[in-house]
């Protein structure tokens, strides 16, 4: 383009007009830019610790602040596979597992066999119960697959009695189970149970399977004898009549939870002298291999079935008539991020207030990969593969009767309780992992003390060097330690407790008008707490 001197005046302008512009835009913002304040980083959302989620019915993830929870762990010392655990009125702990018979009265500090001359040597199947009402603490062991052998106590440990049970003519099987509840003073057990009732307070039951299926029985004498009951015709006595533990709601009834492949419960308002049956969660189903659900019922006699889907998740169905009808549509549990899980067990304290705990896996990565079969993997712990890790789990809910009820979990052990596959069918274990995987047995228990505290015994196959993380391999998770979580800070499943704290040790002399009584309360505020966290961490 050819320069002129118009072309110089016209730019010359357009410079004077384009730097009086700048200058207006930059004395109208000097201000601006003197006081804009700094680029601040952005927030990040809050998270939630690792292991810890707030589900809905559906098991995802809504929004909301987790329960303030904490537990504590003690190493029972004895190998304790299929473990039952309750709590007297004193605060001493019951583990029963294998022929032992744990006790500790320090809160888990320390732990001694108590069982008595009176008690088996020996054990094939393995069964301990509390009564809540009279403390009476009962250990129950198989012998051989012909009788069992019933011996209990009534001073916390100290002494005890017992009596051979005769398990009539058809062997025995598996899954002896004793549990205790009012007399309802309906039927014919119940007249007999309200004269009874000045033996012993409480109906005792005893349940077992046979070859036949379901058989139960109603005690009149606090378990001494077993006179009145037999086989439970026609109700869910398929897979050789399995089942769960039995619980007895606040109204006497009786539940009854079978292994069948659909959810069902067994039940009885008439201290066992007839059963119905109702069943459930078709819509979810069982898994193949299965196990039993496990009930729990409220301080009112609402009822909670809690079972493993078909897809590795845990449901519940509830009911609020005393177990007539349940919830049709099931509700899971557990959050979908736990894609494995197995040993689900129970308990619930005021209405809606329940606890559950279960062994889960987080390992999605290793879903259907290979199995132990080199079939896809679905989740199914029978058949998990070596890198899968199984931990303990609880889930809490407080409104579990709404509409929509809201579920916090919380991954409780800190290391895995088992890694690698479970057996779940004692027929077809494996042992090329290191060891057999049939080291956890069929189950774990849970139960809430007087004030609503939550305590869990399970069998821990990952120890020492698989839970310090030297060697956390399958081959290294075969052992089956007796171990106990308990509820150290957090909500009482009894509304009118509140929050729960630790048993700190009690501090004598503290005298808070002399100077050098700081030093108890500094210990009482920082070092016993800090010392309780550590302890809770298993080694």
């Amino acid at each position: 383009m050819m320069v002129t001197p118009n072309t110089l005046i016209g730019m010359k302008f357009d410079f004077r007009v384009l730097g009086i512009c700048f200058m207006l835009i930059m004395m109208s913002t000097a201000g601006c830019l003197e006081d804009e304040p700094k680029k601040q980083t952005p927030i990040e959302e809050p998270s939630l610790p690792v292991g810890t989620f707030i589900t809905g019915s559906d098991g995802m993830e809504i929004e909301g602040e987790p329960l303030p929870m904490s537990f504590v762990f003690s190493d029972v010392g004895e190998q304790g596979a299929e473990p039952s655990i309750g709590v007297t009125s004193s605060g001493c702990i019951f583990f029963i597992a294998f022929e032992k018979e744990m006790r500790s009265c320090d809160h888990g500090e320390s732990w001694e066999d108590v069982a008595g001359p009176m008690c088996a040597f020996q054990t094939n199947d393995p069964w301990g119960w509390v009564d809540p009402v009279t403390d009476r603490i009962f250990n129950v062991q198989m012998q051989g697959l012909e009788t069992s052998w019933i011996c209990w106590s009534d001073d916390d440990g100290e002494t005890w009695v017992g009596n051979q049970h005769d398990s009539g003519t058809t062997p025995l099987n598996d899954h002896i189970k004793l549990g205790s509840g009012i007399w309802t003073g309906v039927g014919p057990y119940g007249a007999m149970g309200g004269i009874s009732s000045n033996i012993y307070e409480t109906a005792v039951y005893y349940c077992y399977n046979k070859l036949a299926g379901i058989f139960c029985f109603t005690s009149f004498d606090g378990g001494a004898t077993f006179e009145a009951g037999g086989q439970i015709i026609g109700l869910a006595t398929t897979n050789g009549g399995l089942h769960g533990a039995i619980t007895t709601a606040p109204d006497g009834t009786v539940y009854l939870p079978p292994r069948v492949q659909t959810p069902t419960i067994i039940f009885s308002k008439d201290n066992g002298f007839s059963w119905e049956e109702r069943y459930m969660g078709e819509d979810v189903g069982t898994p193949s291999i299965r196990k039993n659900g496990e009930v729990a019922a409220d301080t009112e006699s609402n009822a909670y079935n809690v079972w493993v889907g078909n897809d590795q998740g845990v449901y519940m169905s509830r009911s609020i008539d005393s177990g007539n009808t349940w919830d049709q549509t099931s509700i899971r549990v557990s959050p979908v991020e736990v894609i494995s899980a197995t040993f689900p067990h129970t308990s619930a304290g005021d209405p809606g207030r329940i606890a559950i705990t279960y062994l889960g896996s987080e390992n999605s990565t290793e879903l259907e990969k290979p199995d132990i079969d080199g079939n896809p993997w679905d989740g199914n712990a029978h058949y998990a593969t070596t890198n899968v890790s199984h931990y303990l789990y609880v889930t809490y809910s407080l409104n579990a009767l709404d509409e929509n009820p809201i579920f916090h979990t919380q991954r409780v052990s800190s290391d895995p309780v088992q890694v690698g596959s479970i057996c779940l069918n004692s027929g077809d274990c494996r042992s090329n992992e290191g060891g057999s995987n049939r080291n956890l047995l069929d189950f774990n228990d849970l139960h809430i003390d007087l004030e609503g505290r939550v305590y869990i015994g399970f069998a821990d196959g990952c120890t020492g060097t698989c839970a310090s993380g030297n060697d956390t391999t399958a081959s290294n998770s075969r052992d089956r330690l007796g171990s106990v979580y308990y509820l150290g800070n957090g909500p009482s499943l009894y509304e009118s407790v509140g929050n729960l704290t630790e048993f700190y040790p009690i501090i004598e002399n503290l005298d808070t008008t002399k100077t050098n009584s700081l030093f108890p309360i500094f210990m009482a505020m920082f070092i016993v707490p800090r010392t309780k966290r550590f302890l809770s961490e298993k080694p």
